[in-house]
Order: C-alpha cells, then structure tokens, then sequence
C-alpha cells in the first residue's frame, strides 16, 4: 500500500481529498482494536507522513475552524460508517468490521467512495436520509463538497445533519434492549406531554405480543389513559395487520379507547388502514426519532450558532 501521501488524489489547494483517506483508515485499524478519531488521524498522518504545513491548512474565509485535513478525516469517517465498513461500539470511537476487513483485502489503496456508495448498507442508509429530508421539507441536495467549502444555505444544511444524526440514533435505539426501549417509549410520550400536569406514567411487566407495554394516565384518577405497545425491530421487519389487531384486541380488553403502536422499523399499508380506522396511533422509526431530537430524548444540543440580522427598527428611530 501506498504510504506517500503527496501521490494521493489531492484537491486544488494540495490538501488530500476525503476519499483518498478512506482506505488507508482501515489500513490502520484493520487489527480491531477500538480507537478514537483522533487516534485514527494521527495513525493515517504518520502513516502516509503528511507533513505539518498540510495539516495547519484552514478554510480561506474560515481561519479559526477545523483545519482542512482533519474535515475531511470527518466526511472519510462518515462516508465509511454508512457502509458499514466501520462501527461506533460508543460515542467518539470507531472499529472496523467484517465488511471493512473485505473491502480492504478486496480493494486495499484503490478503495474509493464510489465502491462504498455501492454497499447496500450505503444505499439503505441514503435512502432513510432522503425520506427524512423529504419529511422535513429539506428538498436541497447537499453534496460533500458544498458542505466542506461551507456554500449551502445554511437551513438546508442543519436539517440534513440532523437528519443524519437522526439515521444514527435509529439505529442506536435499535440495539437496545427491549425493556429499555418501552421505558424510551415512556419517557418520550411524558416528554410530549402525554402524562398532563399532574398524570403518571409506567412500563407494564405484561411480554405477549398483544399486552400493552406502557400506560399514562393524564389525569391522578386514571379516567384519561394512553396505552403503549412498543416493538424493537430492525429494519425491514415491517409490523404488519396481526400485530395492530393484536393490540386493539388488548386495548379491548382494558376497555381503553386510546392506544399508541410505537416501532423502530415500519407498518405495512394494512396495518396502517386498520389503525386509522380503530383510531390507534402510529409511530414508525422515522417519526419515532423525530419526535426523540424535537423532545430531547436521547439527545444534546452539540452546539448553538447565532444567525444575525440588522434590526432596522433601531435605526428607523433616527427618523422620528
């Protein structure tokens, strides 16, 4: 494998594009041990000897930002997560995987972004983010490049990351444990507001398919309760008509008429129809996350940017 970095597809200022770095970041972890990001860089930088004078490279217009190289460390990462070449095990730190190893030994230095995109995992993942950008009224195509030479409006570009980050907490929800998730379920609807002013909410210890999970009562006497059935699945596992008939079948047996079917996966067009008509809510995986970063359920606030304006008010004063 090539270890000189100035033989590396390189943009115009000199500076090695983001795909160029994808290869030799398996390269260097491709022993499985669980690093972080600045280990991974520092482990690509001796590799490949970049020198200092390439590493301290800003944006033109942006000098007290990231350096040009360590960005595009981020999009290289980025790119590799969604092809599941690369895993997260917890917050800040990355190891290869199974398909990681493969591409390497298939592809070693020529591996690029394009090989990636052809990865079903790329795909599903691109195709959740284009849902979700479409859900979220986000119809600007952003590309990597638009990105890093911060051009994009900026809107467009907050909504697509978070959007992306919203794919990432789907699938961290998805790992959880069962029993974890209802009380997620829970804390989620309490969070919207579910429980009222002075209601309670509670998991259910109820494991058949058709039981209720989670019950809220908005009100201390119990005449106002929402009742929850919460399935973890992964993604295709699409909760079909049984599972919805099962839960109004439940719902039937507690007297209730108010029931929320929470998923991490989806509903079928049957499932859907039945519950429309039954008047059971339905939260899919994608609404599911939406409503957890609207609420700030399993999230934070990573940093807050201040868009200014001039308040022509102030100075319409000056002509009275």
């Amino acid at each position: 494998m090539n270890r000189d970095w100035r033989k590396l597809k390189q943009s115009a200022n000199g500076i090695p594009t983001n795909e160029a770095l994808i290869p030799y970041i398996l390269e260097v972890i491709k022993d499985g041990d669980i690093v972080t990001n600045r280990v991974i860089r520092d482990r690509v930088i001796k590799f490949l000897q970049i020198p200092d004078t390439v590493l301290e490279i800003n944006y033109p217009n942006y000098p007290n930002s990231e350096s040009v190289l360590l960005n595009r460390f981020s999009f290289a990462l980025s790119n590799l997560y969604k092809a599941n070449a690369i895993e997260r095990p917890k917050r800040g730190v990355y190891k290869i995987t199974e398909m990681g190893l493969a591409l390497l030994a298939q592809y070693g230095d020529q591996l690029t972004k394009k090989i990636l995109e052809e990865q079903p995992a790329f795909q599903s993942y691109m195709k959740e983010l284009t849902i979700r950008n479409e859900r979220s009224g986000n119809k600007t195509s952003i590309s990597e490049t638009d990105q890093e030479d911060v051009k994009v409006e900026i809107g467009s570009l907050i909504i697509n990351q978070n959007n992306e980050i919203a794919i990432e907490l789907l699938d961290k929800v998805r790992q959880v444990d069962p029993s974890f998730f209802e009380t997620l379920v829970v804390d989620l609807l309490v969070a919207m507001g579910y429980s009222g002013k002075n209601g309670d909410a509670k998991v259910t210890n109820l494991t058949n398919d058709g039981g209720i999970d989670g019950i809220i009562n908005q009100d201390p006497l119990g005449t106002s309760t929402v009742y929850i059935q919460a399935k973890r699945y992964m993604e295709g596992n699409t909760v079909g008509r049984p599972a919805i008939q099962s839960f109004y079948g439940a719902l039937a047996d507690v007297n209730a008429d108010r029931g929320v079917f929470i998923t991490t996966s989806g509903f079928s067009i049957g499932a859907q129809e039945f519950a429309k008509n039954q008047g059971i809510i339905l939260i899919d995986g994608i609404k599911l996350t939406e409503l957890m970063m609207q609420y700030g359920v399993g999230i934070e606030v990573a940093k807050v940017y201040k868009q200014l304006r001039i308040d022509n008010d102030y100075f319409e004063s000056e002509l009275r």
